[in-house]
């Protein structure tokens, strides 16, 4: 019982460490900002355009996985920042690396938000 309770404090702590890092980079990173602005209206487009169950699970994938890109990202150029502190080329070749990585997760949600919404708003306005 006793192991089964450190388990489970372990777990919470690990859950408590990773929304600190989430944290973080909301708190400290611009292009995390904006992914949020860009995440809360996707949110309320579909929920004001009645989004399908199917539709949900693609714009919930979307958004997870662009955030999860930023993450990734910031944490990649702290390192890099980290164990190269002076200009390097090859550590600048890394974080831009990083944030292609980003860019092309937003590229992908931005395609499949156009497939999702465009239809839609099309009928609405459609005149």
């Amino acid at each position: 019982m006793l192991s089964q309770l450190r388990a489970v404090s372990h777990l919470l702590k690990s859950f408590s460490y990773a929304l600190s890092g989430i944290a973080q980079v909301v708190r400290r990173e611009r292009n995390m900002q904006i992914h949020c602005v860009a995440a809360l209206l996707v949110l309320l487009g579909g929920y004001t355009l009645q989004l399908s169950a199917n539709e949900w699970c693609w714009v919930a994938a979307c958004i997870a996985a662009v955030w999860s890109a930023e993450l990734m990202n910031t944490a990649i150029e702290q390192l890099a920042d980290l164990v190269s502190p002076n200009y390097d080329k090859r550590a600048g070749s890394i974080k831009d690396i990083a944030a292609g990585a980003v860019l092309a997760s937003a590229i992908g949600a931005a395609a499949i938000g156009a497939i999702i919404f465009l239809p839609k708003l099309y009928r609405i306005f459609a005149v």
